[in-house]
């Protein structure tokens, strides 16, 4: 199975980490869980809720799960267990194939950047562990990096910054809604990448 790409041309690519270049997201959704009731969360937290918030940064996850259930959970303290939870899994990721060769078949020709909702050293493991690092060198951009997540586009302008293209001339690929939409916002082309790809 290949990666549909857009007729327009473009100049570079940025791709997201978890669920685009390796299929970390049912991880992730058990370290979620897990750490969602180590805190005591008064709720259910469904797989549904958690693709649909692929890509939004973590610590807005849970506000806004606070804001949904009345609850008070502290955003840091349920991150940063959950990030613990997935460190001791993220072994067990494997890339998806049809991204991660288009990623390979670009090297040399278009810079290209990597544009994650995860913490820097949680999206390098997964990258290195698979044989992708080297192709990012210093572009992987996160949201410390910038004073919005997605769906904002400010990860996305950074990357383009950093790469030295014009937003206009990039493709997202991306397998979240709030990724797409930063992508639009962005004024970029996007490819989304179906769950039927990993």
């Amino acid at each position: 199975m290949s990666l549909p790409l857009p007729s327009q041309p473009f100049d570079a690519v940025i791709f997201d980490c978890d669920g685009t270049l390796v299929d970390s997201m049912p991880l992730h959704f058990v370290a979620w869980t897990q750490s969602l009731e180590h805190h005591r969360a008064p709720f259910s937290f469904s797989e549904d809720y958690f693709y649909a918030k692929a890509g939004v940064r973590e610590q807005d996850v849970v506000a806004l799960l606070n804001a949904e259930h009345g609850c008070n959970l502290d955003p840091e303290s349920v991150a940063d267990h959950k990030s613990k939870l997935f460190h001791q899994i993220i072994h067990q990721v494997r890339e998806i194939k049809p991204v991660a060769d288009f990623a390979r078949s670009l090297q040399g020709i278009k810079p290209m950047a990597v544009a994650s909702g995860s913490e820097e050293p949680l999206v390098r493991t997964c990258l290195a562990q698979n044989g992708l690092l080297h192709l990012f060198e210093e572009r992987i951009i996160t949201p410390r990096l910038v004073s919005r997540g997605k769906p904002a586009p400010d990860m996305f302008l950074l990357a383009a910054e950093r790469m030295g293209i014009e937003p206009s001339r990039c493709l997202v690929i991306e397998d979240g809604q709030s990724g797409i939409e930063a992508a639009k916002a962005a004024g970029m082309n996007w490819v989304f990448v179906e769950r039927s790809l990993r």
